[in-house]
């Protein structure tokens, strides 16, 4: 599915595709010129080797909860998360992270393989995106975080659901 989705970038890599992904998303979200080169699986070994060994994660078993969380402890201004396939009320992992930069990549369960999610409306076909709790829907929605989260004065209220 994540073929025909121009939303979803597949990532290329066999091996330590969540620390490819990672990066792939990171330079999206950072809007870094080396971008293009990198979704298509250009020259990604170098800052693959380094993200690994600054953040002290092994992938040799794969990427699971305990990786993810490591490197969203690495990766501070970044907020990580990750979807169990193309249904937007599965989110496996949400990184504790406060910012405002997301990085989403879509989990493939069948072939244990993580790809990276550029426009996340897009790759799940919702119109909204609920920033106080990342739930997509596509009419009206009513979230418990809005108002902790909120920066406005006054503050919004739940009842507020497109911001």
């Amino acid at each position: 599915m994540s073929a025909i989705k121009k939303s979803i970038v597949t990532v290329k890599a066999a091996v330590n595709c969540l620390a490819y992904a990672i990066i792939i998303a990171m330079t999206c979200v950072n809007g870094d010129p080396k971008y293009q080169s990198y979704r298509h699986g250009y020259v990604l070994e170098k800052p693959v080797e380094y993200l690994l060994k600054a953040s002290g994660v092994n992938l040799s078993n794969g990427g699971g909860f305990e990786e993810l969380r490591q490197f969203q402890d690495h990766i501070s201004d970044c907020q990580i998360i990750v979807f169990d396939g193309l249904n937007p009320n599965r989110v496996m992992f949400s990184g504790n992270s406060r910012s405002a930069k997301k990085l989403h990549l879509l989990y493939d369960r069948a072939n244990e393989h993580y790809n990276v999610i550029t426009n996340l409306k897009g790759a799940m076909a919702k119109e909204y995106i609920c920033t106080g709790c990342d739930i997509l829907y596509d009419k009206t929605h009513k979230c418990d975080k809005v108002r902790s989260l909120c920066t406005a004065t006054p503050p919004c209220t739940k009842d507020q659901s497109k911001y």
